[in-house]
């Protein structure tokens, strides 16, 4: 399984809507995406600050996903909850998991 991160910073005031987008726009997209797994979106209300983990069968799905312009579609959604336009984007192999 392969692990693909997004760090960014949002707008404390959009959180909500953030989080409503996020439920009824990108879960069902991802959903239909070759290899998804699952993902977990986190913010911190007080700061803005936000994490995406999004779960993959494999590097192999995380990349192909990403060159058929899904990941950036995605972020284009996000472009005004972000109070900087800046995100960074990091992949892991999960080596441990526990359900």
């Amino acid at each position: 399984m392969f692990a693909r991160l997004t760090r960014f910073q949002g707008k404390i005031d959009k959180a909500d809507e953030a989080i409503e987008l996020f439920k009824n726009s990108i879960i069902p997209a991802a959903k239909s995406q070759k290899g998804f797994c699952g993902i977990y979106f986190f913010i911190d209300r007080k700061t803005g600050s936000g994490v995406s983990i999004a779960f993959w069968d494999s590097e192999e799905d995380a990349i192909a996903n990403e060159k058929s312009g899904y990941y950036q579609e995605q972020l284009v959604k996000f472009m005004d909850f972000l109070a900087t336009p800046s995100y960074i984007r990091e992949g892991y192999d999960v080596v441990v998991q526990a359900d």
